[in-house]
């Protein structure tokens, strides 16, 4: 009789491979602006930077389309009923294909207005405008190379996306020097490149990831039964949005109160912003764990209710719960053992660094509260249940953050606008972790597919 699995190493096998996959995605977009930079000049840069807010925009609503496809892909396949999640993943590319041909119709049309409305500098508005124009055209591979790698972690499998990232990755990377020097052959392509690159890595790491699925006959294979599902349907949709817009709305929330933030910041002077940048670059690797370990808890909560163990719920939380203190708190404090050889990366400049030193101590720490709020709100959404913990999130950034960082910005300084980070974080904590044990836990838990 074999052992059972401790619920920590299924854990673990699946949260490695999601960590190094969520590095890659970065990966490429900075070297491709060293890249940018290093080999054409800091104009190209700028070009590329200004087509950010729309990529972010187009982005959350991928990631909230996946988040939802997920949930249900991961029920499914906890219940095994294949069909299922061929129905699930079939409307989802159904839909993403469809919004990504009409961006890439409009977007390659009016890449130009576009940019202009974005108050694109005239200098570089030609620059920006044919590096907005080539990625708005591929945008149908890069959907759905991003939707693709997300369902497949929905079955459990975190490895397969990882290696296709690395593949698309390490592709991009060899391509974009070779495309802007023109070099062995290929054409120059100055700004574009690294959508260029991006776009023929997407389109030769998708063929061998449709070779894979189809030899190891995975779950997500691309076979005539899948294809028969590529179509919009209309029960399964609305389940996927239910689950997914809240988790877009909630990103593109976050995002404007960082801009709200940055321009408190800002009025502190030059030296305030760049801390600001190398304090939140160093705070983004600590978060970056705590939500991956959120997703882990959603996908593997969703197949638990998937195959009818709710209670298996109460375990997988306090796993997520017990990774988020031994990683992102080991990380936490081995920054603060270093902050200055961390922070060092990203500023040279003596008194800017001593001034990130100080920021950094405020708010790094919380960063284990924020995670432990993500493991309780990726529970629920695990269940189907988005719109609440959503809501929950928004309340404490309107209601708490932004006023605490106005308030305080006022009466202490620069250091109030830091404060207000663990304020809201805790704050987060409180209100996901009393609406999972006070509300949501002591409802009947029932599967959505």
């Amino acid at each position: 009789m074999s052992t059972p699995t401790p619920l920590w190493t299924t854990f673990l096998r699946f949260l490695a491979p999601l960590m190094l996959s969520n590095a890659l995605q970065s990966l490429f977009g900075t070297i491709s602006n060293v890249y940018l930079g290093q080999l054409i000049g800091v104009d190209a840069l700028a070009a590329v930077s200004t087509f950010f807010p729309v990529m972010f925009f187009l982005f959350a609503f991928v990631m909230g389309l996946s988040t939802g496809a997920t949930v249900l892909i991961g029920q499914a396949f906890g219940a095994g009923e294949h069909n299922k999640i061929r129905s699930v993943v079939g409307t989802t590319l159904a839909v993403g294909l469809l919004l990504s041909i009409s961006v890439a119709l409009i977007g390659g049309l009016f890449s130009r207005q576009l940019m202009m409305a974005l108050a694109t500098p005239a200098d570089i508005l030609d620059q920006a405008s044919a590096y907005a124009r080539i990625m708005l055209l591929t945008m149908p591979l890069g959907f759905v190379f991003l939707l693709m790698t997300a369902m497949i972690r929905g079955v459990g499998d975190a490895l397969t996306p990882l290696l296709a990232l690395a593949l698309s990755t390490a592709t991009g990377l060899i391509l974009t020097p070779m495309l802007i020097r023109g070099s062995l052959g290929l054409p120059a392509a100055g700004i574009t490149s690294p959508a260029w690159a991006a776009a023929i890595a997407n389109v030769l790491t998708l063929i061998a990831l449709a070779i894979y699925l189809l030899r190891t006959k995975h779950a997500l294979a691309p076979d005539s039964r899948l294809l028969r599902h590529l179509r919009l349907n209309r029960a399964v949709l609305g389940k996927i949005l239910g689950i997914g817009l809240p988790s877009a709305i909630g990103m593109v929330v976050m995002a404007i109160a960082e801009l709200v933030l940055l321009g408190l910041v800002n009025g502190f002077g030059s030296d305030a912003t760049a801390a600001y940048g190398a304090v939140n670059q160093v705070m983004g690797y600590t978060q970056f764990t705590a939500l991956s370990i959120s997703i882990a808890v959603s996908i593997l909560g969703a197949q638990a209710i998937g195959r009818g163990d709710s209670a298996g719920l109460d375990g997988i939380v306090r796993t997520g719960l017990a990774f988020n203190l031994v990683l992102t708190g080991g990380l936490v404090v081995l920054i603060y053992l270093v902050p200055r050889a961390v922070l060092g990366l990203f500023i040279t400049d003596g008194a800017v660094l001593d001034l990130a030193k100080g920021l950094l101590t405020i708010a790094l720490w919380s960063s284990v509260p924020f995670g432990l709020a993500t493991v309780f709100s990726g529970a629920m959404r695990a269940a189907g249940v988005a719109l609440t913990p959503m809501l929950l999130s928004i309340f404490a950034i309107v209601a708490i953050e932004l006023p605490s960082a106005v308030i305080l910005s006022r009466t202490i300084g620069l250091a109030g606008v830091w404060a207000a980070y663990p304020i809201v974080f805790c704050a987060m904590l409180v209100l996901q972790m009393g609406y999972y044990l006070l509300v949501w836990r002591r409802r009947a838990i029932r599967r959505l597919v």
